[in-house]
């Protein structure tokens, strides 16, 4: 006798929401604690083949595996952020000359707006020192801010390559606890979440540092063309600028005007600058993403704006850069368990071409049944197909 209860199709959906919810609230509440653990499951995730190679092919003890493949990722990120500390710190000895070229830039702006609209430089310096004002009155409030967002940044820049040691250590640990809290003739579906869950994660961190290594080297040749200095950081900077949504592209083309500003105040630059970012934008969003990120993540683009606006709601960047690879999991979740699989078919991006309604029985138009089609499914016409009533 099969002990399942079968709930109508609103309780069901009440619970479906309910849990996804709760688990909103629980990451939300915890975000502090639990984005270091996801960014570290996801590194761990990627450095898996490497621990793998080190400890079968070169027969590491599993401990010291695990521990060289981090210290190979955490000398790497350190090698980056030094050549980028400096560079940025060749920027800082240009100060007088950035400072300089922004004053003839800012006479320049001055001489236009009066010839423009009117307004005299007292106007234009009136305005700028009540924006001043009004910024200094809440300083102290942005800089204390600023100062707690380091803080949590130092704080998960330690944490993060410990985690990651430690879900590398205890990786079969892990799989054995999944395996004791699901059902036995469960095991083989188990089995292939977690397998696809790996395979997609992976597949989108490589296509991610793909895109990052291509936008920062188109960057970087343009800029070189335009004869900007430091065009190889600025490139790298836009690069990993560009992995922020929406936004990361803003502050990297802000950052390279301002440090055009090292050799002249030419406006001209500036505008080939602002048309370099918007043909490298063009090429990754309508090339590079729909090649190398979209074919990892089979989620469509209006669940991924949904849910990075979410993800930059709950955990600001941290949740954004997360929101994709979580949308992922939870689709290949919902596509193996039936009772969620129309939430998985709802979040995918492989729609069908036609779209009816077939009535099971011809002489009953009141209880259709809903068929989806490729173009290609009705070939056969001579096979006798019951009445098809497209949709309105």
């Amino acid at each position: 006798m099969s002990n399942t209860t079968k709930y109508p199709f609103y309780i069901k959906l009440a619970f479906t929401l309910i849990s996804i919810l709760s688990i909103s609230y629980i990451i939300c509440i915890g975000k502090d604690v639990l984005i270091p653990v996801l960014m570290a499951f996801m590194f761990a995730v990627l450095l898996l083949p490497a621990s793998d190679f080190f400890s079968k092919k070169l027969h590491f003890p599993h401990v010291l595996s695990v521990a060289v493949t981090v210290l190979l990722f955490v000398l790497l990120i350190v090698a980056l952020l030094t050549f980028l500390s400096y560079e940025i710190s060749d920027i800082a000895n240009d100060y007088d000359r950035i400072k300089k070229n922004i004053d003839l830039f800012i006479t320049d702006i001055q001489g236009y707006i009066r010839t423009t609209f009117d307004l005299s430089l007292w106007e234009q310096k009136q305005y700028l020192q009540n924006v001043k004002q009004d910024s200094m009155k809440g300083g102290g409030k942005v800089l204390g801010t600023t100062l707690i967002s380091l803080t949590d940044v130092l704080a998960d820049l330690t944490l993060i390559p410990i985690y990651t040691f430690l879900i590398l250590l205890y990786k079969t640990h892990f799989i054995l606890f999944f395996a004791k809290l699901v059902d036995k003739k469960h095991h083989a579906k188990l089995k292939e979440i977690l397998s696809q869950v790996k395979v997609a994660i992976n597949n989108y961190i490589v296509g991610l540092i793909i895109e990052t290594i291509v936008v920062a080297v188109l960057t970087a040749l343009g800029l070189y063309i335009l004869g900007v200095k430091y065009f190889i950081f600025l490139g790298i900077v836009t690069g990993i600028l560009n992995l922020i949504p929406y936004i990361g592209i803003l502050i990297a083309g802000i950052i390279t005007v301002l440090s055009s500003l090292t050799a002249t105040p030419d406006i001209s630059i500036m505008l080939g600058i602002v048309v370099i970012n918007i043909i490298v934008q063009i090429i990754d969003n309508n090339i590079l993403v729909p090649m190398i990120i979209n074919t990892k993540v089979e989620i469509n683009a209006f669940v991924s704006i949904i849910g990075i606006i979410i993800g930059g709601g709950i955990a600001g960047i941290s949740g954004m850069f997360l929101a994709i690879p979580l949308l992922a999991i939870l689709k290949i979740i919902f596509d193996r368990i039936e009772s969620l699989e129309p939430w998985g078919y709802l979040m995918g991006d492989n729609m069908p071409k036609t779209f009816v309604w077939r009535y099971a029985d011809p002489s009953a138009r009141t209880r259709p049944s809903i068929i989806f089609y490729d173009d290609d499914t009705i070939d056969n016409k001579d096979e006798e197909q019951p009445p098809i009533t497209p949709i309105e």
